[in-house]
């Protein structure tokens, strides 16, 4: 069955850097596929992150992340990273990957085929 899994989350200071992946497993890549990047924090909602165009390469932020996030693929892994650079206490969210299945982008309504999650926790 395919399926996301995140990997590379952990305990940062603030400042730091992490770097999060996301791999297609089960026999289906991310090729014609848009793959998008979301956090929640706890009693909040998902929140929107990065996402990226796998044909076009075209990249999509959220607001509060942009200037530090970096979203980028690696196509013969079939994985997608988040480069996350000077991260804040408040970037403190499990983050998950999923992939596009239709409306817009900023909207987690909008992908599906979730993965487990990472947690992400940066400290003052």
């Amino acid at each position: 069955q395919a399926q996301l899994v995140e990997s590379g989350g952990g305990l940062v200071q603030a400042g730091g850097s992490l770097r999060l992946s996301c791999a297609a497993s089960g026999g289906r890549d991310f090729s014609r596929s848009t793959v998008g990047w979301f956090r929640q924090a706890p009693g909040k909602e998902r929140e929107f992150v990065a996402a990226l165009n796998w044909i076009t390469t075209s990249t999509y932020y959220g607001d509060p992340v942009k200037g530090r996030f970096t979203i980028s693929r690696e196509n013969a892994k079939s994985t997608v990273y988040l480069q996350m650079n000077s991260l804040k206490p408040e970037d403190t969210a499990v983050y998950y990957c999923a992939r596009y299945v239709a409306g817009s982008y900023y909207s987690a309504r909008s992908f599906g085929s979730w993965g487990q999650g990472t947690q992400v926790t940066v400290s003052s």
